[in-house]
Order: structure tokens, then C-alpha cells, then sequence
């Protein structure tokens, strides 16, 4: 039974921990890190790394993309972004970047420029044409309207992804033909389909129900984030990847054997936070404040999610990750290093390879078998 505690009387919540209240325990054997594996593969895609690179204008561009998919991981762009918004978004770039010149209200301004679809289908094609596994994300609210654009350019994966999605999204009453039920929507297509966030055990359970190839584990949290204040939701990261994890099991019985990948996202920073998402069940974790420090991306040392930019309720904050040009490192040095920090904010996947190691385990399906340990008692 999930362990509750009683928060009045009559009234009970269950207990969820966060990523930095566990901790590996290593095995009795270890392994040497060259004999140790990371990748990861969903559908007929395979990648040397369990990364996704989160669909932010700070994080992906058309440029980056391909950078990333060099190093060994999937960048997903953001279909609803500037590239989609803007012939050549470098001036507003360059605007968002400058820490005295762009504040919030400014960059709701930036984004009422209105998306293209027309543009957005160009982008699709030219990094098809690049030779990049191109990944798209829509919104559920927009998903009709683009994906015509972007499966026509050929996408190789689509993300639909919200804050909270559900396995059908209804803009409202008098919009009902617009309305998105994802199994209807999925089982149309020939490519796999990642969706989320999801919180808990039902929801996750559900999406995958939907047909979906990988369901996403929380909303994005970082440093900047203000859903916890705004909303009241708070995603206890470590339950939440456990919690998903076991609605992958049920329904891998339920179908005799389709397994839905997890990817992580959210509250991810350091390569040990990356070694803990994935014991907790993630097949991968999604990143886009950790990458926003690197020299090729496109923010300028400035991080900022698609909620920064909500013309109503902005859920996050433009946040300045205070890095001067030249110190900023480079995207090899993040994601495969070598590095001379020793925070453990650089060489991610170096630190997970290690950690892999240390726990005796050469692949990140057999890692998911690792002990975990409560260190933080509340």
C-alpha cells in the first residue's frame, strides 16, 4: 500500500520523495566503465545516449540539433518556437539573451508573433535534409492544426507534450471537432509518438494505452520554475518515475509484451540525478536547463521553457544562468566530457557510465535493477 500520512483529520496524502532524497547502493561486483553501454533505443531509432534534449528555444535549434545528434542524443524542437515564428529568429535571439533588455512581459511580446505552419514544415525538411532524426513537439492544443505540416516534411518522431496532458485534450464545447484523442490520433500514424507529462500511475497508464511509443515523467522543473506557486503542482520526481514505472508493467501484462519508454523531465541537473531517474524506471531523461550553458546554444546563457512565454499564466521564469561567453563549456564537455568540474554538472553521461560501473550493471535496462535508499526522512 502507498505510504500516507495524515495531514488533518479525515484527510490523508501520500508521501512522494524527490530525486535528491535517494541514493544509490552499489552492488557487490563492479565493472570496468569501458564495458559499460548507455544506449538507448525507442522504436527503430537508436541512441548512444538516454538523452532528449527539451524542446526550448534556448536549448534546440536547427544548428544544435545536429550537434546533438553527433554526441549521441535526440533533440527535440520546438514546433510552436521561434524557428516556426520567425524567418530568422537571431535578433530576438540576441534581444532574449541581452539580461537587461528582455524581461517576461517582453517575451510574450516575442511570442504573439503567430506560428507558421507553412515555416514550420520548412524547418521539418531542412534538417531531414541534414541528414538529423528530426523530433517535433506540438502542444495538445495545436497538435491538429501542425502535425498535417510536420508529418508531410517527414518527422521522425512527434512529441505531444503539455504541463499536464491527458489521453484526450478538448479546447472547449464549440471546438469538439478539434478535439485531440490521442489513440485515435496515434493509431493513424507510422512513427512513433512521445507524450506527456504525466504525474502518476492512472495518467501514465492511460497515455500508454494510447498506442504512444514513450510517455514523458513530469512538467520540466528547474531552477526557474513557478508551477509549484502558480498551479500547486509539484511533481516528487523519484515517485513519479516509480509510479510510471509500475504502469509500464501492468501494461506490458495487460498487452503480452509492449513495453513504452519513460523519459524523465524535470528537476535533472547533475549526472548523478541522471544515474537516480534511471534506477527509479526512466529509459532516458529529458535535459534543458543543463544544456542551456553550453557555447552552441542558441539561448546565450539564458534558459527558458514554453512556459515562460504564456500569454495569460507564465509558469516559469527567464532565468540568466550566469555564464560568460568564454565560460561557457562546450555541449561535449556537458554531455560525454572530459571536464575539469567537479560538480557533477558536466560530463553527464561520463558520470552515469561510471556510476554504472560502480553498481555493476553494463546496460541501462539491466541499471533499472539498481538498490535505491531513502536518505531524506521528513
Amino acid at each position: 500500500m502507498p505510504e500516507t500520512v495524515e495531514i488533518g483529520l479525515g484527510r490523508e496524502a501520500r508521501r512522494g520523495y524527490h530525486l535528491d532524497e535517494v541514493a544509490l547502493v552499489p552492488s557487490r561486483r563492479t565493472r570496468g566503465s569501458s564495458v559499460v553501454s548507455t544506449a538507448w533505443q525507442i522504436d527503430a531509432h537508436t541512441f548512444e545516449l538516454p538523452l532528449v534534449a527539451a524542446p526550448s528555444d534556448a536549448v534546440v535549434s536547427p544548428g544544435s540539433a545536429a550537434e546533438i545528434e553527433r554526441l549521441g542524443g535526440l533533440a527535440v524542437l520546438n514546433g510552436e518556437g521561434l524557428w516556426a515564428r520567425y524567418e530568422d529568429p537571431t535578433e530576438v535571439l540576441a534581444r532574449i539573451a541581452d539580461p537587461a533588455g528582455c524581461t517576461t512581459a517582453a517575451l510574450q511580446q516575442i511570442y504573439a508573433q503567430p506560428v507558421s505552419p507553412e515555416l514550420l514544415g520548412r524547418r521539418t525538411a531542412e534538417l531531414q535534409a541534414a541528414g538529423v532524426r528530426v523530433a517535433v513537439r506540438l502542444s495538445p492544443q495545436k497538435t491538429v492544426a501542425l502535425s498535417p505540416e510536420v508529418l508531410k516534411a517527414g518527422v521522425d518522431l512527434l512529441v505531444i507534450q503539455g504541463t499536464v496532458i491527458s489521453a484526450e485534450h478538448v479546447a472547449s464545447e464549440h471546438a469538439a471537432d478539434d478535439a485531440l484523442n490521442l489513440k485515435t490520433f496515434i493509431a493513424d500514424l507510422d512513427i512513433p509518438v512521445i507524450v506527456g507529462g504525466v504525474t502518476n500511475y492512472q495518467t501514465a497508464l492511460h497515455l500508454m494505452r494510447t498506442g504512444a511509443a514513450g510517455v514523458i515523467v513530469g512538467y520540466g522543473a528547474h531552477s526557474g520554475s513557478t508551477t509549484h506557486s502558480a498551479l500547486g503542482i509539484d511533481v516528487p520526481m523519484a515517485t513519479a518515475i516509480a509510479d510510471a514505472a509500475a504502469a509500464r508493467r501492468a501494461y506490458l501484462d495487460e498487452t503480452g509484451g509492449r513495453y513504452v519508454h519513460l523519459i524523465a523531465y524535470g528537476d535533472i541537473t547533475t549526472g548523478g540525478d541522471v544515474a537516480k531517474a534511471l534506477v527509479c524506471g526512466a529509459d532516458a531523461v529529458m535535459l534543458g536547463e543543463a544544456l542551456a550553458g553550453a557555447s552552441g546554444a542558441p539561448g546565450g546563457g539564458r534558459y527558458w521553457d514554453p512556459t515562460a512565454s504564456h500569454p495569460r499564466v507564465p509558469r516559469s521564469a527567464l532565468i540568466d544562468l550566469g555564464l560568460e561567453p568564454e565560460d561557457r563549456p562546450s555541449l561535449e564537455e556537458v554531455l560525454t566530457g572530459p571536464t575539469a568540474d567537479p560538480s557533477g554538472e558536466r560530463n553527464l553521461f561520463g558520470s552515469l557510465r561510471r556510476v554504472m560501473a560502480k553498481c555493476g550493471y553494463s546496460s541501462v535496462k539491466e541499471f533499472q535493477k539498481a538498490e535505491l535508499i531513502v536518505t531524506g526522512l521528513r
